[in-house]
Formats: C-alpha cells, structure tokens, sequence
C-alpha cells in the first residue's frame, strides 16, 4: 500500500510514489550528522512560526516535495493557519496575511535561496536588519542555508514526501 492509500483509501487511483535514489543518512552518516547538528544549533531560540514560513518558502523555491511536506505538517503543529500557507507562495500580493517582520524574513529567504540573481540586494537585507538584531540575522541567514542544505539533498536523492509525522524523526 502506498502513503497515499495508506492516508486516504478512497485515493486509490491516485499515481504510485516515485522510489528513493538513495538514503543519504545511510550512505554518508557523518555528513547527515554534521546538517543535523546545524539544524538543531539554528532553530534554538527562533520563533518556530516564523522558522517554519522561512523553510516552506525555501522548500516552494527549491520544488523541494519532501520539505514542503515535512514543513507545512510542522508550521501546522506549531499553530501556523492553512491560509497563511497556502498563500506563501503568493505573499506579495498577500502581503497582509503577514507582518512586516515576517515578509522581511521571506525576502530575505528568496534573495539567499535564488542567488542566480547575482546578490542578495543591500534594500533586503536592511530590511532584514532592520526587524532582526545582529544575531538574530546571524542565526536566520543560517537557518535559510541549511533548508537549502536539506532541500539539495533531498531533491538530488528524490526523498519521498507524505510520510513524515510532526514530533517524528527527520529526514
């Protein structure tokens, strides 16, 4: 029985799961260790709301399954609207589902996630200074890195998406 079956019987008819490439955890586990020591180090002290918006949009960019999968189903568990979700993808029109903080967390995950632009551009990131402190942007610019980390891997390795459970193990 696929995940899809598995969560909804009725959806049968639905196309089958595309198989993993690989289990990187598996084939490399002192790489996956080290990105799993990273992860834990930049989510201390976020706002995991604001940490979950931050990967869904780096996961939306990144056409990451797995990802947005994984963090749809936390920014949910941690009291994140379907709305405000939904339309991430669309948040410059939507702007006003989101705070002015959260939009320059957004920003500053697009212009850090898309460097085939050329930079992240200075008006972004004083934006982004101007909601975070030193540190604080210090520790976001990380977080933003290491979903890119984890989107990579998981894309390259065509992890399959559907079957994570908030509060489960990752990856």
């Amino acid at each position: 029985m696929t995940t899809n079956e598995t969560q909804n019987p009725a959806t049968s008819d639905l196309c089958a799961e595309h198989a993993p490439r690989m289990n990187l955890a598996r084939q490399v586990p002192e790489i996956y260790k080290a990105v799993v020591a990273l992860e834990t180090a930049t989510r201390k002290g976020m706002d995991p709301v604001l940490l979950e918006l931050v990967k869904i949009r780096a996961s939306q960019l990144n056409h990451c399954a797995f990802c947005l999968d994984m963090h749809t189903k936390d920014a949910l568990a941690a009291g994140e609207s379907v709305q405000r979700i939904v339309q991430l993808s669309a948040w410059e029109e939507s702007r006003h589902f989101y705070t002015e903080r959260e939009i320059a967390a957004i920003e500053l995950t697009e212009a850090v996630t898309v460097l085939t632009d050329g930079f992240v551009p200075d008006e972004v990131y004083d934006r982004a200074a101007k909601h975070f402190g030193e540190r604080e942007l210090a520790q976001l610019i990380t977080v933003i890195a290491t979903i890119n980390v984890w989107n990579r891997f998981a894309v390259a390795t065509r992890m399959v998406p559907g079957g994570y459970t908030p509060g489960g193990p990752r990856g």
